[in-house]
C-alpha cells in the first residue's frame, strides 16, 4: 500500500526532514492490521508532528518593545528542537497490538524488549510478524517496519534535532500594540495544497502598572495563533476520493520582558503552549485484498509551560536575534530581519 508513504513523502519535507526514504516500509503496517497500523504509526511519527507543531510557536518576537505607529518588521526565524531521547523510542510491547507481534530477527520468536525507533529515533528497523502459532517463529513470514532517520547523525550540532522555519511581518498600531501576520496562500504541493495562515498581537502592558511605567524596560503580552494545513489527493487512478490531510493549530500565550542596551536588546518570555495536529487518509483503499474506508486517522497534542530567554542586534535597520526555549521540545532560535520604527 504506497498511498500512506505518498503522503508522508509530501509531507516530511515541510517538516525539513530530507531523508524520507527511509519511510519505505511504513505503510505494511497497514498492511497487516488496519487497527495495529494505526497504532504503530502513531507512536512513530508522534515525536516529529509534536516537534514541528511546537516549532510553529517560534519565533513571534525578539523584544518587547512594540513598533511605534506605522513602524514595520520582515522577520525570518529558523529552529531546531531537540528531541529528548525519552522520544527516540516506544515500546510496541505497550500498545496493545493483536494482530501483529515485534519479533526477534535472527530467530523470529517474540521479543521482551519492545523498545523500537521512532521516526526520529536510531535507523534500527524492528522485525514483526503476524499474530498466530504458525508464524511466529517462522522468519518467511516476518517484514521489516521502519527505522528511525538518525537526524543529524552527521553534524554533531544538528544531531537529534528538529529544524522548523518561519517568515512574519510586524506592522506597529496605536496604544503600543503589534499585530503579526504569517502567510503562505495556497500552493500547490505535488497533486495537493498546503497553506499557512498566522496572527499574533503584542501589547504594551507596562503602561498600565503604577511605579514602573516609566522605568526603562519593556514588558508585554504576547498572544500568537499558526494554522498549516496540507490536503493531497494520493491516487486518483485508484480511487479519486482518496486523500491525504495533515493539520497542525498552534498557539503560544506569554508574557515579554526586554532590556536595551545601545545595539543590543536582551529579551525574555514566560508562558504557555497549545499545539494541535492531526494526520488522515480519507477515501476508500485496498488493504491486504479488503476495502477499508479512512483507514488513517491520527491526533496529537504538545501543550505545556515554556520560558524564552535570547539577544537582538539592531545595526540600522537591519536586526539579528537568537534565542533558548526550555519547553517539551527545547528549541534554539535564531534569526534575521529588517526594522523600521
Amino acid at each position: 500500500m504506497k498511498r500512506l508513504r505518498t503522503l508522508l513523502l509530501i509531507l516530511l519535507p515541510l517538516l525539513f526532514v530530507f531523508q524520507a526514504n527511509a519511510q519505505d516500509d511504513i505503510d505494511k503496517f497497514l498492511g497487516e492490521s488496519v487497527e495495529d497500523g494505526e497504532k504503530l504509526i502513531g507512536a512513530y511519527i508522534s515525536p516529529a508532528i509534536k516537534a514541528f507543531s511546537l516549532g510553529m510557536n517560534q519565533g513571534w518576537y525578539n523584544t518587547a518593545k512594540p513598533h511605534k505607529v506605522a513602524g514595520v518588521d520582515l522577520t525570518f526565524t529558523g529552529s531546531l528542537m531537540k528531541v529528548p531521547s525519552s522520544d527516540q523510542l516506544f515500546d510496541a510491547n505497550k500498545l496493545g497490538l493483536t494482530k501483529i507481534v515485534l519479533v526477534d530477527e535472527l530467530n523470529g520468536r517474540l521479543k521482551s524488549d519492545g523498545n523500537i525507533p521512532t521516526i526520529l529515533g536510531p535507523d534500527t528497523p524492528p522485525t514483526f510478524s503476524p499474530n498466530d502459532p504458525l508464524s511466529i517463529g517462522n522468519t518467511t513470514d516476518d517484514f521489516q517496519g521502519p527505522g528511525g532517520l538518525e537526524l543529524g547523525s552527521d553534524v554533531k550540532f544538528l544531531k537529534n534535532k528538529m529544524p522548523a522555519a518561519m517568515l512574519q511581518l510586524g506592522f506597529g498600531l496605536p496604544k503600543g500594540t503589534d499585530i503579526k501576520l504569517r502567510l503562505v496562500p495556497k500552493v500547490g504541493v505535488g497533486d495537493g495544497e498546503f497553506n499557512l495562515f498566522g496572527i499574533g498581537v503584542m501589547h504594551d502592558i507596562k503602561q498600565y502598572i503604577p511605579g514602573i511605567k516609566n522605568l526603562p524596560f519593556d514588558l508585554s503580552a504576547l498572544i500568537g495563533y499558526t494554522k498549516m494545513k496540507l490536503d493531497v489527493q494520493l491516487d486518483a487512478t485508484a480511487n479519486p476520493d482518496q486523500r491525504g490531510l495533515f493539520e497542525v493549530k498552534s498557539t503560544t500565550i506569554q508574557g515579554l520582558a526586554s532590556k536595551k542596551f545601545s545595539v543590543v536588546t536582551f529579551y525574555g518570555g514566560l508562558g504557555y503552549n497549545i499545539a494541535k495536529s492531526s494526520l488522515a487518509m480519507q477515501g476508500t483503499y485496498d488493504i491486504g485484498g479488503t476495502m477499508v474506508k479512512d483507514p488513517l486517522d491520527l491526533s496529537f497534542a504538545a501543550s505545556g509551560v515554556r520560558a524564552t530567554a535570547g539577544m537582538r542586534l539592531k545595526l540600522a535597520v537591519f536586526t539579528f536575534h537568537a534565542d533558548y526555549t526550555l519547553q517539551k521540545y527545547n528549541a534554539f532560535t535564531a534569526g534575521f530581519g529588517i526594522n523600521v520604527r
